[in-house]
């Protein structure tokens, strides 16, 4: 089949190893190694940065696709057939205050990017930047262009492109692939012990089959089957037995012990979507592991981004000097982007797992909210099936955050101040650890902390901060906590991480999405 000369937007494209990553996804497909990359960002030091890299890595390969630099966002999507976007609006500076404002009134989160205090303010900014994004797409792209969105809080933000973008948005996430990852590694080592796998012989993703659905980060394993057996009964037992899981895991095997699923999200994530594991600080550690960030760290993903930035500014000068990746079929990522576009410009078809509307798939959650749910691709596009009825426990879970999703994207949308803080009131952990007026408070303190990326709320803000200056004067003031969380970590120093040059590595190519600071 000849090369297909596509072009494909990135928007964010200053991210450190999110940009790479999918163009060497896109180009390893043969039909699309010609594809014209249109690379945009805010930041025009590290899009510069990223694109030197991407030249580097094309020509080493000798690949004929091109890439196009702009910080103007109308020319990059100009003509473009699909945009992806993987921005983090405000950067690590407003993911501070996301982290650490909702910290004094004790609201412990790990990652604080989904639901929760922080995940709600990352909509409230992130959402009015994605509606003029829809704008210039309707403009200025390709008729009918695919907009393939990466960017947190993944549920409100596809929510709002499809209800008020105007757009055909589609939401992905690798929580899906990752889980399964898991629940492979189980099965492998439950059929060892069996005896039903030969001297050396181990089992791949691809043979172990699933259907997950729900909301992003909080998606169930529905189906889970090897050689006709269905594991779904098994999994508590499996994960229990885990020596590695039993141990990072251990909210995500709580709620499979009480809902009878596992979820796709690692524990970090879990547990600041659910009022249960981290409402009282002495209670938290029981809950996580410090071995990693991702298992429930106070504040891990932000420390992460943080040091991976950093590293990046001081070690980029290194990363020229070395071979580039090998880009080839083998090499692709699990990320859904280059498989959907793969499948739609040649017709091989692609399954994955989608972030899509809400149009009876799951019929015990509403319509019109984004669902996660399987799908197909071919050369007609996306293909979703109804799944149906969640189990009950799942779809209470799902339900509620739905609810508050809606509340946060009507809130970003319209700029109201009042339903934002009803969706902070009913968001689970919050709801758990604050009352009403610890609610009310802290967000006019975080809109006033945030409002240089929050244009929706111009008029408000003043507003919030004549709020905030009277409770001080009247000593009406909620008492905030003076804590760094349960389970932080210091940030480390450049210094600290040259110690280790390939974990610093590792930690810089996983702080995706934090383009700007």
């Amino acid at each position: 089949m000849p090369a297909m000369a596509i072009k494909v937007a990135m928007i964010g494209a200053g991210s450190i190893g999110f940009t790479r990553r999918l163009m060497h996804d896109i180009t390893a497909v043969p039909e699309l190694a010609d594809t014209t990359f249109a690379f945009t960002d805010v930041s025009r030091a590290n899009l510069d940065r990223v694109t030197r890299l991407a030249r580097r890595d094309l020509s080493e390969n000798k690949l004929p696709a091109r890439i196009e630099a702009t910080t103007d966002r109308r020319r990059a999507l100009g003509e473009a057939d699909y945009i992806i976007c993987m921005i983090r609006q405000g950067g690590l500076e407003a993911f501070r205050t996301d982290i650490d404002i909702p910290l004094r009134y004790g609201i412990d989160q790990c990652v604080g990017d989904t639901l929760c205090a922080g995940g709600l303010m990352y909509a409230q900014r992130t959402i009015p930047a994605l509606l003029d994004f829809c704008r210039d797409i309707r403009e200025v792209a390709k008729p009918g262009a695919l907009f393939l969105n990466y960017a947190n809080p993944m549920a409100m933000n596809t929510w709002a492109c499809n209800r008020y973008g105007g757009v055909h948005t589609v939401g992905l996430c690798h929580g899906v692939q990752h889980g399964h990852w898991q629940i492979t590694r189980c099965i492998e080592r439950w059929a060892r012990r069996e005896g039903l796998l030969a001297e050396g012989e181990g089992i791949t993703q691809s043979e172990v089959d699933i259907v997950a659905a729900g909301l992003n980060h909080q998606t169930w394993y529905l189906q889970v089957q090897w050689r006709g057996i269905d594991f779904v009964p098994r999994l508590l037992e499996l994960f229990e037995d885990h020596p590695g899981f039993r141990k990072t895991e251990k909210v995500r095997i709580d709620v499979l012990r009480r809902f009878g699923y596992y979820s796709t999200e690692s524990n970090g994530h879990l547990s600041e979507y659910l009022p249960w594991y981290r409402k009282r600080p002495r209670e938290i550690r029981k809950w996580i592991d410090m071995s990693d960030w991702i298992h429930g760290e106070t504040g891990g993903y932000l420390r992460i981004c943080t040091e991976g930035r950093d590293w990046f500014e001081t070690d980029y000068p290194q990363w020229l000097k070395e071979p580039a990746p090998k880009i080839e079929p083998a090499c692709r990522s699990h990320e859904h982007g280059s498989y959907i576009i793969e499948a739609i410009e040649t017709g091989r078809t692609y399954r994955g797992h989608f972030n899509v509307v809400n149009r009876g798939h799951i019929t015990n959650l509403p319509d019109g909210c984004v669902v996660e749910i399987p799908g197909y691709v071919d050369r007609t596009g996306i293909q979703l099936p109804v799944v149906g009825d969640l189990p009950m426990a799942c779809a209470a879970t799902c339900a509620a955050s739905a609810r508050v999703q809606e509340m946060g994207m009507e809130a970003a949308v319209r700029g109201d101040v009042t339903l934002l803080k009803q969706a902070m009131l009913h968001d689970p952990l919050t709801g758990a650890v604050c009352d009403p007026e610890e609610v009310w408070q802290m967000t006019d303190e975080l809109l006033v902390a945030q409002a240089k990326w929050l244009p929706q709320y111009k008029v408000e803000v003043p507003a919030a901060r004549r709020r905030l200056k009277s409770h001080e004067k009247n000593g009406t003031r909620v008492k905030l906590r003076e804590t760094r969380g349960a389970a932080r970590r210091p940030v480390k120093s450049v210094d600290d991480m040259a110690r280790d040059r390939a974990e610093a590595r590792r930690i810089a190519d996983a702080a995706d999405k934090s383009a700007a600071k």
